[in-house]
């Protein structure tokens, strides 16, 4: 039984006696023991091969086996010793030898081998036998020794390496490990560099070739070795050779002969070589004209039913898009199609950069400005309404034919004083225009009042045309709407179909079917293309070309005076054949990412539907992806970056009704005169027990007034206790809509107001526990000309809010202004909060301002550790979270960072001292928690949303001292601690900040998301009292002029 373990430690403890025999001869330089040492070698060998558990003796700790040995390597002077110990190391190095390795390079041992090589190599001809230890040897130490590049560098061994190579190309069995060796060489930068310019590129090509079944392992090993070395600097070189088409080829070939997809791997490093190559500028020279677009192409397109090729399709689409020749836009010019003259243009700003570019230069294709381009001025008096003829449906009568019954929703501005009917079909007689009755379902909208709002809405083309989605109205739908399920390889089907356009370019049709930069040029219609339109109020399309029968590139319209800020968009599209897949490209999208990617899809709203009953924005389109294009941004566009690309959002939509008139929106549609409608509307609800008061705060630079609402509860009566009651109610100031293509705001406020303006209990203690102050959209301007982010005076107004120009600027002027004058009376707004929408998250968050977080900002000398901050702050999120089912409090953030410093939120919190100032942004896809959880947000939802803030207002009520209502300053009950949860306030001891994340996951499918696009931003103001700035006041505006405590 024990007769083995017996004769396992007699060779252990033989083994320890050879290497003493060996420590010992090695000592003695006198006697030459060659044949001794030979002898002990070969034993030890013998005992390494028979015996595993001498290996780990040798090893041991203490044992010194290792030094021995190196040593003894070290001393030999004849070949088969030298031989005897390399395949002892070998053996020691070979099975679960990790931590031998590691205790032999530890000792040197990677010097030794690479001198040895060096050594070895200067006597011609080098003994293969030996070359093939060391190299064997060196294949398993490189890689665990991080020194080895340079090691290897400054021993000389790159060379002799390359030459073995050179000089074995029909030797196998040599050349393997000598190729593996170059494989860990090169991995170091520089080694890859010296080992290009000493011909590895060339040897490499000498030995790579065209598919064989054998050799494939030797095969794998050249690939990845000329892999690493055409990288970098080599690329030029290899270019240059024409190494380029002959990998193309080297290409197809593996992919054509390899059809059970064994030999992925050399394909892969193949096409990393060609990735290299095509990484300057010649390598892509080289591959388009070496027609490899449709090498690639081709190769890709038959992998794209096998899963497990994808690794090759990726590559090959990075390839290709890389290599995809950059395209101008078609404009020309990249700012926006209308233009506003401004009172002042400040020296330096961005529309003085815009338009004082020296002659010749343009952001496209750096050519100036052209006057001629721009849309005449409007007219200085408000458009006029003739006549329209309105009819409500019958029951039962039939559908008409859209195109001829319904004709263009006109308002007639009774051009050249002649009078033109409002509504015209083609044939230039007048229609009746069929209304979807939704008076019942929508009790604040009214078509005709609409017109009567759309009549003093002043825009800068002067639009004469009705959108019908704003006109019929929209009637939240009942269904939940899912966030759409992405498709696996739906970017890079995309992708390949816009890659055929270069390889099938007689395919294209490249027709122009719209476009607002030459609108006296009539577009020729064979009626086969759709017809598009956006010269309405919101509207945004700047120019449609049909790429393909039934595909079409979208351009957006800059902001007005700008050159910027394409991503909100509006249009019409007629025309249509039922049941064909239509393919919608917006071509000059800025953002590197966006929601469109995690589940959004676009909304379209159905002329057909809605006189069939069905007045809805619906969510549309499949196959939708947003990813980087091939057309190129110019460096002033880029804000002075280079290099920069456009993102394409593409969607595919099929329509349902013959000639129906659709009409496609980024996020539900709020116009301005839909809001002055809905006020309207509103007024008429007030009782006896509602004070609601209706104000101009300003009138805008387009000549639009900016509706500041106060609403409240009247007094109970003229006695003194009511009188004072009434005047102690703190304020609470809310504002939305300064960013036009943030509609999600203006449905969330809509919530707000109808709650306010309710009949319910709750509303009427709210009114009387609260002043509102109420500005429900900021930027009239740039909401009615169709802007994304600017007002006319092409400035994103909410990074304006420290020092607003009166003219430039005039409501964030004056709303500034009315934030100082209730400092200055005393009524300092207990909350502030400014409704947003954002375009990268899901739900509803918030973000507020924490001084403990921020203290870097205030150049105060406090640490921040001793630094005591009331938590008030936090309650209002806290509140909602409990109660909206779309708020997300893990998304809320209060870091001040330092390019919101100009912002709304936070120019609030530290100029007119509101603690509970925020920013309220809400999604415009949808949710991933709670009770919507998967859903996309509709109107409905975002119209909860501003109701739930309100009832949440209503328990912060609760949760607030008196002394804090009237002194504004953050002292809160005992119950309002126990609300909130302190443990998830970051712990911030540094002049930094946290800035929150992206909270998408990753793709399943690999993809290319360069980030080279700026992101945007948000809001902030300035002073100057203005006494018609009306405070709320039932009876004298005396009665807010008692001076409460400010502190």
């Amino acid at each position: 039984m024990n007769k083995p373990k017996m004769a396992a430690e007699k060779s252990a403890s033989r083994v320890l006696m050879l290497l003493s025999q060996l420590e010992r001869l090695n000592e003695d330089h006198k006697v030459s023991n060659n044949d001794a040492i030979r002898q002990i070698t070969g034993k030890i060998l013998h005992l390494l091969q028979t015996q595993e558990k001498t290996r780990k003796e040798v090893t041991s700790k203490g044992s010194g086996g290792m030094e021995v040995i190196l040593s003894s390597l070290e001393n030999a002077q004849d070949l088969q010793t030298t031989l005897n110990i390399l395949a002892i190391l070998n053996e020691l190095l070979t099975v679960g030898g990790g931590r031998r390795t590691g205790v032999f390079v530890s000792k040197g041992g990677t010097a030794i081998l690479l001198q040895m090589l060096v050594s070895s190599s200067k006597n011609p001809p080098a003994n293969e036998e030996l070359m093939l230890h060391i190299h064997t040897l060196l294949v398993k130490v490189g890689p665990k020794d991080r020194k080895f590049g340079v090691k290897s560098r400054l021993n000389g061994a790159l060379n002799v390496t390359l030459n073995l190579v050179k000089h074995n190309l029909q030797n196998h069995k040599l050349l393997l490990p000598c190729l593996q060796v170059l494989r860990v060489y090169s991995s170091n930068l520089v080694n890859a560099v010296s080992l290009g310019k000493s011909g590895a590129l060339e040897i490499m090509f000498e030995i790579i070739g065209p598919f064989s079944k054998k050799s494939t392992t030797l095969m794998k090993y050249v690939v990845s070795v000329l892999c690493v070395c055409s990288s970098g600097m080599n690329a030029r070189r290899a270019v240059d050779r024409g190494y380029l088409p002959t990998l193309l080829s080297i290409y197809q070939d593996w992919h054509r002969h390899d059809t059970r997809h064994r030999h992925v791997v050399i394909r892969k490093s193949i096409l990393a070589c060609i990735k290299n190559l095509t990484n300057i500028k010649l390598g892509r020279k080289a591959f388009i004209d070496a027609n490899g677009m449709r090498i690639l192409y081709n190769t890709s397109t038959e992998c794209l039913a096998v899963r497990t090729l994808d690794p090759l399709v990726n590559t090959s689409s990075l390839i290709m898009r890389k290599c995809f020749p950059k395209n101008r836009l078609p404009l020309p010019t990249i700012k926006s199609v209308f233009h506003h003259p401004l009172p002042h243009i400040a020296a330096g700003g961005p529309v003085a950069q815009l338009y004082n570019q020296p002659p010749g230069v343009d952001d496209v294709v750096d050519e100036i400005f052209s006057k001629d381009l721009l849309t005449p001025k409007p007219d200085e008096s408000p458009l006029e309404l003739d006549s329209i003829s309105i009819s409500k449906r019958p029951e039962g009568t039939a559908d008409h034919d859209l195109v001829c019954s319904l004709g263009r929703l006109v308002v007639d501005a009774g051009v050249n004083g002649g009078s033109v009917d409002g509504l015209q079909d083609e044939g230039g007689e007048q229609a009746v225009l069929e209304v979807p009755d939704t008076a019942a379902l929508l009790p604040l909208h009214d078509p005709d009042l609409y017109l009567e709002m759309v009549k003093s809405t002043r825009s800068v083309p002067a639009y004469t045309e009705v959108a019908y989605p704003d006109y019929f109205g929209h009637v939240a739908l009942n269904l939940r709407e899912p966030i759409l399920e992405r498709v696996y390889g739906v970017q890079r089907t995309k992708i390949f179909q816009d890659i055929e356009r270069l390889i099938h370019s007689s395919d294209i049709l490249d027709k122009v079917v719209y476009d607002l930069d030459n609108q006296s040029c009539p577009v020729i219609d064979n009626g086969e293309s759709l017809k598009f339109n956006s010269k309405f109020e919101s509207g945004n399309l700047r120019k449609a070309i049909q790429v393909r029968k039934f595909e079409y590139d979208l351009i957006l319209n800059s902001d007005i005076n700008s050159n910027h800020y394409h991503q909100w968009f509006y249009f019409e599209v007629s025309n249509m054949r039922p049941g064909v897949r239509y393919r919608f490209n917006i071509i000059n999208c800025e953002k590197s990412n966006s929601q469109f990617n995690y589940g959004m899809q676009v909304l379209m709203y159905s002329v057909q539907d809605a006189i069939n009953g069905s007045p809805h924005w619906v969510r549309t389109g499949s196959d939708i992806c947003y990813y980087k294009n091939h057309f190129s941004r110019s460096s002033i566009a880029a804000g002075g970056q280079k290099g920069k690309s456009y993102f394409t959002l593409t969607f595919t939509v099929t329509f349902q009704h013959k000639d129906d008139v659709c009409y496609f929106a980024y996020h539900y549609p709020y116009t301005y005169s839909m809001l002055k409608m809905h006020l309207q509307k509103l007024s008429a609800l007030r009782t006896a027990q509602i004070y609601y008061r209706q104000d101009d705060l300003c009138e805008t630079l387009g000549g639009n007034s900016c509706p500041l609402l106060t609403i409240t509860a009247m007094p109970e009566s003229s006695s003194n206790d009511h009188i004072s009651q009434f005047r102690s109610r703190p304020v609470v100031f809310l504002s939305a809509r300064v960013h036009p293509g943030e509609t999600n705001s203006s449905w969330v406020m809509k919530g707000t107001l109808e709650f306010l303006m309710s009949c319910s209990p709750q509303a009427q203690s709210l009114r009387e526990s609260y002043i509102f102050k109420i500005i429900p959209m900021l930027n009239p301007d740039g909401v009615i000309n169709g802007n994304h982010r600017c007002s006319l005076s092409g400035e994103d107004l909410n990074r304006q809010w420290q020092s607003p120009n009166a003219e430039l600027h005039p409501t964030i002027y004056h709303a500034k202004s009315l934030l100082q004058y209730l400092r200055a009376t005393g009524r300092t707004p207990l909350v502030f909060c400014d409704y947003h929408g954002h375009s990268r998250k899901k739900n509803v968050f918030m973000y507020g301002c924490s001084i403990k977080e921020t203290v870097w900002q205030t150049n105060a000398n406090t640490s921040t550790c001793d630094l005591q901050e009331d938590l008030g702050y936090r309650t209002l999120p806290k509140l909602l979270s409990q109660m909206a089912p779309v708020f997300s409090l893990s998304s809320c953030s209060f870091v001040v960072e330092r390019s919101k410093e100009a912002t709304a939120r936070v120019v609030v919190w530290r100029e007119i001292g509101v603690q509970r100032s925020y920013t309220m942004e809400s999604t415009l896809c949808g949710c991933d928690q709670g009770k919507y959880k998967g859903l996309q947000i509709g109107t409905s939802e975002l119209e909860e949303m501003g109701a739930q803030f309100c009832l949440a207002l209503l328990r912060l009520r609760r949760y607030t001292s008196p002394l804090e209502l009237q002194n504004h300053n953050s002292h809160l009950l005992d119950t309002e601690n126990d609300l909130i949860d302190t443990r998830g306030i970051p712990n911030i001891t540094s002049p930094t900040t946290y800035v929150l994340e992206e909270d998408e996951p990753a793709f399943l499918e690999e993809v290319d998301y360069s980030a080279e696009s700026n992101d945007e931003n948000d809001p902030d103001l300035e002073p100057d009292l203005q006494d018609n700035l009306a405070l709320l006041d039932p009876s004298s505006d005396s009665e807010f002029s008692r001076q409460d405590s400010v502190n």
